[in-house]
Order: C-alpha cells, then sequence, then structure tokens
C-alpha cells in the first residue's frame, strides 16, 4: 500500500516568544521540521505535505525541499481542519499524520507504526504517564479495545483519572479519513475541530484501533517553549553521543558534545569536551579532537591529532597530522599525511604536501606547498591586491624564513631559502636565497624621547 505523510506545522508557537515560526527553531542546528521530514522521508512515501500557517513563507524559506507539497492553513481550527487541508494532495492507501513540533520521532518507530495500518485497522501512538497533564486521555472498554480519546478540557474526573494519554500521532487508510473529516464538529470546550473524534468515530464504523507505544518516551515529546527546546536538544546530542561510543569512539562527556550534521566515525577516535560537529564530518581510525574544537565539513585521516581550541571548516586532512592548538583550517584546504599546522595559522584555499609545516602564527592562503616545506613564524601569503586573489607556488624542501611577506603571484623553487624578515615580489629559483629587506643602521649617542613631567 502507498504510504502518505502529513505533518502539521501551521501553530505560531506563541510560548516561544520569538517572530520565528516555532517549526523552524532549531535542534541541533537544523529546523525542527527538518528532523520531522527526515523521519518522514525514511519510509520512502509517496508523498509528503506539509500543513503550515503562521510565518509560511519563513518556514519555507528555512526547509526547502523540493520533494515536498505544502498545503496553507490560513485559519487555525484545529488539528482536524488541518488535516483536512492537506487531503485534496493526498491520494495515496494510507496516510500518517506526524507534528513539526515533535522532532524526536525516531525512524524504527515509524515504520513499526505504520506496519500496523490496514484496510480495516487504524494505528494509534499513545504513551504511559505518571502525571498526564492536559494531554488528551485514551478511553478503552472492559476487554481494553481503544474506543475513543476524550480531550482533557472535555474529560471528567474519572477520565481525566486516566494515565494512557494521545501523542497526535496517528496512521490510518485515507478513504476512511477522507470520508470522515468532512463530519467533524466543533462543539466541544475549545470551538475546534479535534482530530482526535476521528478514533471514537473509527470505532463506530466497526474499524479495529491498536495502540502502540514508541520505544523511548522522549520519541513523542513535543515543543512549545525554548525550555522544552533545549531539553530535547540534550536528548538528541546524548543519542548521537551513544551511537559514536558504539561505532567505536571514546567520547569523555558525552553531555559536553554538539552533532550537528551527520558524522562518520572510525575506530578508538577521541573526541574531549566541547567539541562541535557541524555538517558532513569523517574521521578515520585514531583520530583525536581536543576540547573547544569546531570540525565542520571536513575529512580526517587516520591518526591525526587537533588540538584545542582549533576550528576546521571544509578541509580535506591527511594521516598523521598535527593541527592547533588555536588553529584555523577554512574551506579549501587540503593536507597530505604527516603535516603540521601549529598554533594561531590560518589557512584557505591551500594544499600543504606531505611532512610540510607551518607552525606558528601565519597566514597561507591561496596557495600550494609541496612536501617537507619549513614555513616559518609570522610568515604571510599576500594573496589579495583589492581585486584578484593570486596564487603562490612553494617547491619541495623550501624553508621560509620568520616573518617573510609573499607577494603574490610569485613562486618559491624546489630546495630554495627565504631570509627572514622578506618581503618577496619576484619568483625565487630553485636552491636559491632571497633576502629582501632594508639595510640595518645602528646609530651611536642616539637619545630616545623622554616624557615631560
Amino acid at each position: 500500500m502507498e504510504l502518505a505523510v502529513i505533518i502539521l506545522a501551521a501553530g505560531k508557537g506563541t510560548r516561544m516568544r520569538s517572530h520565528l515560526p516555532k517549526v523552524a527553531h532549531p535542534i541541533a542546528g537544523r529546523p525542527m521540521l527538518a528532523h520531522v521530514i527526515d523521519g518522514a522521508r525514511s519510509l520512502a512515501p509517496a508523498r509528503i505535505c506539509v500543513v503550515y500557517g503562521h510565518g509560511g513563507d519563513l518556514v519555507r524559506e528555512k526547509v526547502p525541499a523540493a520533494d515536498v507539497t505544502w498545503a496553507e492553513q490560513a485559519e487555525q481550527l484545529g488539528t482536524g481542519h488541518a488535516v483536512a487541508q492537506a487531503m485534496p494532495h493526498v491520494s495515496e492507501d494510507v496516510v500518517l499524520i506526524l507534528y513539526g513540533d515533535v522532532p524526536l520521532i525516531q525512524p524504527d518507530t515509524l515504520r513499526s507504526f505504520v506496519e500496523r495500518v490496514t484496510p480495516t485497522r487504524l494505528a494509534l501512538m499513545t504513551l504511559e504517564m505518571d502525571d498526564p497533564g492536559a494531554y488528551g486521555r485514551i478511553v478503552r472498554n472492559a476487554a481494553g479495545e481503544v474506543q475513543a480519546i476524550v480531550e482533557f478540557k472535555d474529560a471528567d474526573p474519572a477520565q481525566r483519572a486516566i494515565r494512557e494519554i494521545n501523542t497526535g500521532i496517528l496512521a490510518c487508510p485515507r478513504k476512511f479519513l477522507a470520508e470522515v473529516l468532512p463530519k467533524l464538529s466543533s462543539n466541544n470546550a475549545q470551538g475546534e475541530y479535534y482530530l482526535t473524534d476521528v478514533i471514537a468515530m473509527a470505532v463506530e464504523a466497526g474499524l479495529a484501533v491498536e495502540a502502540v507505544q514508541p520505544a523511548f518516551p522522549w520519541e513523542v515529546d513535543g515543543v512549545n517553549d525554548r525550555v522544552q527546546l533545549a531539553r530535547l536538544e540534550r536528548i538528541f546530542q546524548q543519542v548521537q553521543a551513544e551511537q559514536l561510543m558504539r561505532a567505536g569512539a571514546t567520547v569523555l562527556d558525552p553531555a559536553r558534545l554538539d552533532i550537528r550534521g551527520t558524522v562518520e566515525c572510525g575506530q578508538d577516535v577521541v573526541l574531549d569536551v566541547n567539541v562541535v560537529l557541524e555538517g558532513a564530518v569523517s574521521l578515520a581510525d585514531g583520530v583525536r579532537i581536543g576540547p573547544n574544537c569546531v570540525i565542520r565539513n571536513a575529512q580526517i585521516g587516520r591518526g591525526t591529532v587537533v588540538e584545542a581550541n582549533s576550528v576546521i571548516d571544509g578541509a580535506e586532512i591527511g594521516e598523521a597530522c598535527q593541527i592547533g592548538p588555536f588553529a584555523r583550517l577554512r574551506p579549501g584546504t587540503v593536507m597530505a599525511s604527516r603535516g603540521k599546522i601549529g598554533n594561531f595559522v590560518e589557512t584557505k584555499n591551500t594544499r600543504v604536501g606531505t611532512g610540510s609545516k607551518i607552525n606558528h602564527l601565519s597566514y597561507v592562503g591561496d596557495s600550494e606547498l609541496g612536501e617537507h616545506v619549513n614555513v616559518g613564524a609570522g610568515t604571510i601569503t599576500c594573496n589579495y591586491d583589492g581585486v584578484n586573489k593570486s596564487q603562490t607556488l612553494i617547491g619541495d624542501n623550501a624553508f621560509i624564513g620568520s616573518n617573510a611577506s609573499l607577494v603574490a603571484p610569485v613562486t618559491i623553487g624546489k630546495e630554495a631559502t627565504v631570509g627572514a624578515g622578506s618581503v618577496i615580489t619576484r619568483d625565487v629559483a630553485a636552491g636559491e636565497l632571497a633576502v629582501a629587506r632594508g639595510k640595518q643602521r645602528n646609530i651611536s649617542g642616539w637619545q630616545r624621547p623622554q616624557k615631560k613631567d
């Protein structure tokens, strides 16, 4: 049977106290709604339809998705009304209803849930709670069969004592849903068209209702304010950290690791405290990341060590390299094996050959370094003239003295040497020594200026 997923995401989220629509607030650096769409995609549905309302244009901007159909709910008249806005776009056999502010529902849970649906059976996700609060209650008959959902405001004292609550997640045959949605009434305490009324209508029509519990209670937790958002962020991060540890990584403090993307992790990787992994990150066997590092859209080779307080962004790092502390590798940096980029060094759009070193206090951009190059402290490549960015080429085994400025475009040949303090504006041939600095003068009897009393 073909599956359609409807995601309800029209709420304003008043308690977030924000100009940003609630479903656009981030979990792990991505809008909540994006996580729900990913969960829907894991089921390979024929259609995903998102019902939007408040801040709809901004929601669509924050969550671009070519495979999503958007349906507007201009007036927020309840969950039943919201689903009705999506139904003209849905022709599949089974409809799964999810919520844009319930971001942690897991694919395995959804897969098992949808499999319960038949032409004569609905699936309803429920949860047992010690303190059910204001959630809708699941009403069963003496045989334990689900009969209805009663919203808290409409429940009597006996119904409010029920501990099984409705999570809102529902899967049912489309044909049945299309028949009953027009029959919903707003004659209730909130004056809304409740989707929950569908359950009693299904029972009346002779359909079975199978209640299913999630694998973990937090899968069905929703977000109504920033406190709940922060709590789900930490749950999400804990789950990610556990997955890395099961894959063979050591996470020194799972509570101080943030993953905001996808991570491929080899064995014996060590992640120290306050590490942030963003985008697509690949860490090979034996990689060690020191404290307070940010790794973004980067590949790091086997045995490489990244020392504290370093930022690696859009870089590809080979095996057995040393980076940091306090290094910044910007997009386009490619390091071959056994290279070193040391403290307070910044690179950008630069290839660093095998065994080459940029140890201290340097900026190297738009450059290509051969093998076993040594770049001294304070060296910079002057690659930008205000209009164009030019390239610096440094050959194998070249030695660049401290505090040198290499004004691009310029080529330093193999085994050439640049004297400390030089400003190099012309090519240096292989094996040559280049010294370009003013002649030193020592002035005897010079009087240092004195401050006046």
